[in-house]
């Protein structure tokens, strides 16, 4: 071997290393912020490779303005150098794939940067010493540098065998920490209320630990610590002795989760707010998230159910028949036991057909959740008398529908935490509520985890925007073709969040209104 191919040989596997090195940072952030789930490497790496999610939900006929990504052009390379034997070409479009692509899934990260914790770092060294005994098992092929090539391609494929074979691990040092919750739990004895919902749960949690506090200690689960390892953290660092009240947020995934995390942390009380199509591209179905919800009511001698929703008033008849007493609530039902009425901006609060408080609403909260919260509490013993009262203490959750006046004049609608079709229906009456003598603004990338009715819904949320007379800013790609063709291509697109503020700060003054829907971190296209 002459001097020149050491070197190039040397080249070509510093730019594998290096290649390989870049994939794993973009695809470890992803898969820390998708919760270690291994099956978000698959979903992503589709996201990335496709100019639009939503339009793989589209209607025929229905396509993207930019269909081939550079992704796809190094696939074909590399494809075109594997059929004719040009392993150089082979490694120069991988070396390239590795550095640069997918297009603007950044390394370093804008929005949500890689931490390496203990568990990212088990999973990076496995999937590097996989990676290595592959490379050098294929080194002793006839074409050596191919099995490099595969794993640079192979990085999302390799993390999700690594997650799966160190799922066990976890499981194991997950169970010490539930373990340790569970009997904190039994010394401490607080009252337990499980809290869960498509949307509104956090809100609703948040309205019923403000109703709460003057009766004594009350800890609830901090925001988004709503699974297992959220739970048992919250509990192993904040149920201090004495605490009279403890509020935790269920979410889910999947069936069976709830389930598992009432075996542990079993409540009293049960609250559901709302069923809707949040998370349906993981569980498929609305039945499914149906009978994954109601989990939450197995161990619970009370339930509070919004009858607000239809799917959810067809519980109210089977949990009475299992012998559980049930507290209906809501704002648009007129048999509910506590409604809570949103009218000219007041409201009107009625339990058992008695006005127990007549109060100003609170701008962006949805009466709804705060029914559920008053119902709640009463079954905690508040006296209705003191509703009225603490009521005028309840503000809106961090992000969700936060209503400011800028610097600039500029009225700011904040709803970015998260967002479903129901609460950016709510979002765009408010906006359309407000006395605003100018422009109305919508700045959004949209819906995600709709599954099927993803395509739809965005473009049914774009034709809304205009029905009310709103100019529509998109953010990103994900949503951009359900977006744009449901409103008619008079929206704007900015590549980030960043890019569409500015141009909201530049572009609006005094009179003018901007509606932030939704804020998608950016391992999101």
């Amino acid at each position: 071997m002459t001097v020149a191919q050491i070197v190039l040989n040397v080249l070509a596997g510093v730019g594998l290393a290096l290649g390989f090195a870049a994939q794993m940072a973009r695809w470890l952030r992803v898969l820390q912020r998708e919760h270690y789930d291994p099956s978000s490497m698959r979903r992503f790496l589709a996201r990335w490779s496709t100019p639009s999610v939503a339009s793989a939900t589209a209607p025929r006929g229905v396509r993207d303005r930019r269909p081939v990504t550079l992704s796809h052009l190094l696939f074909v390379v590399l494809v075109v150098a594997v059929v004719v034997r040009t392993d150089v070409l082979a490694v120069l479009s991988a070396i390239a794939y590795g550095l640069i692509c997918p297009w603007g899934l950044s390394i370093r990260g804008r929005t949500s940067p890689l931490v390496w914790t203990r568990r990212l770092r088990t999973i990076a060294a496995l999937a590097v010493v996989l990676a290595v005994a592959i490379t050098a098992a294929g080194s002793l092929s006839a074409r050596p540098w191919l099995a490099g090539v595969a794993m640079v391609w192979a990085v999302p494929l390799l993390l999700d065998v690594t997650t799966r074979l160190l799922s066990p691990l976890e499981e194991r040092r997950a169970r010490v920490y539930v373990e340790r919750a569970s009997a904190r739990l039994k010394v401490v004895a607080p009252r337990i209320v499980a809290i869960t919902g498509s949307y509104g749960k956090t809100s609703t949690k948040n309205h019923l630990t403000e109703l709460l506090r003057d009766d004594g200690a009350v800890v609830a689960s901090p925001r988004s610590f709503n699974n297992r390892a959220g739970l048992s953290r919250a509990l192993n660092e904040n149920l201090a002795d004495g605490t009279r009240v403890f509020i935790a947020e269920m979410g889910t995934y999947g069936p069976g989760e709830i389930r598992a995390l009432c075996d542990w942390c079993p409540p009293e009380l049960a609250v559901i707010t709302a069923i809707g199509p949040v998370h349906l591209e993981r569980m498929g179905s609305l039945d499914v998230i149906d009978a994954a919800k109601y989990e939450i009511t197995e161990r619970a001698s009370t339930v509070v159910v919004n009858v607000d929703d239809p799917r959810l008033t067809r519980w109210v008849p089977r949990l009475r028949a299992e012998g559980r007493r049930v507290r209906t609530a809501g704002s648009r039902e007129s048999d509910a036991a506590v409604r809570v009425i949103d009218e000219s901006g007041r409201w009107r609060v009625i339990v058992e057909g008695e006005v127990v408080a007549d109060v100003d609403a609170v701008a962006g909260l949805q009466a709804t959740n705060v029914a559920c919260a008053v119902a709640a509490a009463l079954e905690l013993g508040v006296d209705p008398r003191a509703v009225a009262t603490r009521l005028t203490r309840v503000q809106p959750v961090t992000n969700r529908l936060q209503v400011v006046t800028a610097p600039s004049g500029v009225l700011v609608l904040d709803d970015t935490f998260n967002a479903n079709p129901a609460s950016a229906r709510a979002a765009l009456t408010l906006l359309s509520s407000l006395a605003v003598s100018g422009r109305r603004v919508v700045v959004t990338p949209g819906m995600i985890e709709l599954g099927s009715l993803q395509y739809g819904e965005n473009l049914v949320l774009a034709q809304q925007v205009l029905a009310r007379g709103a100019e529509l800013i998109v953010v990103g790609r994900t949503n951009a073709v359900a977006l744009g063709v449901g409103a008619e291509q008079r929206a704007t697109r900015f590549d980030t969040r960043d890019d569409a503020v500015a141009w909201v700060r530049s572009t609006l003054g005094p009179g003018d209104a901007v509606l932030y829907l939704n804020d998608l971190p950016d391992h999101y296209p």
